[in-house]
């Protein structure tokens, strides 16, 4: 869209399939209506007939954005009840939990290196982690030990 806002001119026509892909809200697509109307840009929409350059152009124009929107908020709804439906189910997601037996397995290994003198960096990479992922581990485990 900003390519497209850097290169039109006005006198141009921008063509689109349909009127609710100029923008994710009914406020996004009349805005961008209103900004090619302000550079005397024109607007055509293939599928939906739309021209924003009569009266009854821009009453079609809001209520088709207005059911867009609509449309967008009920998939919104949708997958979240989904996404609950699945949590109450017991699905967990985000990334799956680290076997402890493994996290201390490179933690040791980790700790020898830095004991024969490898920079922390180095000494995470020998076991696939960043430094910040060492520390954080590193941080788990002291918690963890303090409270034994």
């Amino acid at each position: 869209m900003k390519k497209l806002l850097d290169y039109i001119e006005p006198g141009d026509t921008v063509v689109v399939w349909r009127i609710d892909r100029l923008g994710r809200s009914l406020i996004d697509v009349l805005n961008t209506v209103n900004l090619f109307r302000e550079r005397g840009v024109q607007l055509r929409s293939v599928s939906d007939g739309i021209d924003p350059a009569t009266t009854s152009g821009r009453l079609m124009l809001n209520m088709l954005a207005t059911l867009a929107e609509y449309e967008r908020e009920l998939i919104v709804e949708r997958v979240n009840a989904g996404i609950a439906a699945a949590r109450k189910g017991g699905t967990r997601f985000g990334r799956p939990l680290s076997d402890p037996v493994v996290i201390a397995d490179k933690l040791r290994i980790v700790t020898e290196a830095r004991a024969k003198g490898r920079t922390a960096e180095e000494a995470a990479r020998l076991v696939g982690w960043s430094r910040a992922t060492l520390y954080r581990h590193q941080k788990a485990l002291a918690a963890r030990e303090s409270t034994m």
